[in-house]
């Protein structure tokens, strides 16, 4: 059992894709209607991670990861998606907190080492994992959640380029089942709302 201590991809039908307008930095986020039965398959996710090598079939029976894709140079959606996940488990009891292992996978290997992740994470609280792998890796795990994220060149700014990226959030279990996915909102309410439903059955 884990402790929680311890895009490349194709638009999938117009009609079944949200496009929203972004924050500030003009960045833009996909998200997909909750419980569409053709849904993406979800599956295995096994990467190198800031707590070692992370395998979603070494969750506990009764445990789920939130899982969610980002990069530490963000401008706003994933420091926020990180508050939000917080905010979320403080609003737990301690006996469901310990079944839940936040998870963030950066689409961005060329910055986000192991170590800048490890920092980065660690401001949102120690139970949060963060993990990344090679551009094959990543792009087979995108596939199979429906994540869809592009390079944006920058040549004005410092950080060179940005990445627009999907938003929504997965309560995946330990077969890589995906049993919830929830759409990005800046309050905790409906992350906690489904991991206590999801915790309770």
């Amino acid at each position: 059992m884990l402790s929680v201590k311890k895009h490349k991809g194709l638009w999938l039908g117009l009609g079944t894709i949200l496009l929203l307008a972004g924050f500030g930095g003009g960045a833009w986020y996909l998200q997909q209607a909750d419980g569409r039965d053709d849904g993406p398959p979800g599956g295995e996710v096994s990467l190198p991670s800031t707590q070692g090598d992370f395998s979603l079939s070494e969750l506990g029976e009764d445990q789920l990861a939130v899982l969610f894709f980002g990069y530490t140079y963000c401008p706003d959606v994933c420091p926020m998606t990180l508050s939000v996940v917080r905010q979320a488990l403080a609003g737990l009891d301690e006996a469901q907190r310990e079944r839940v292992v936040p998870l963030m996978v950066s689409v961005d290997p060329e910055r986000d080492t192991l170590e800048r992740l490890e920092e980065y994470t660690a401001y949102f609280g120690a139970g949060i994992i963060g993990a990344t792998g090679s551009q094959q890796q990543l792009d087979d795990i995108a596939e199979r959640y429906g994540v869809v994220w592009r390079k944006v060149e920058t040549p004005d700014s410092a950080m060179a380029y940005t990445i627009d990226h999907s938003s929504s959030l997965y309560l995946v279990d330990n077969e890589g089942d995906i049993r919830r996915r929830v759409l990005y909102s800046p309050v905790p309410n409906a992350l906690r709302s489904a991991l206590e439903s999801e915790l309770e059955g």
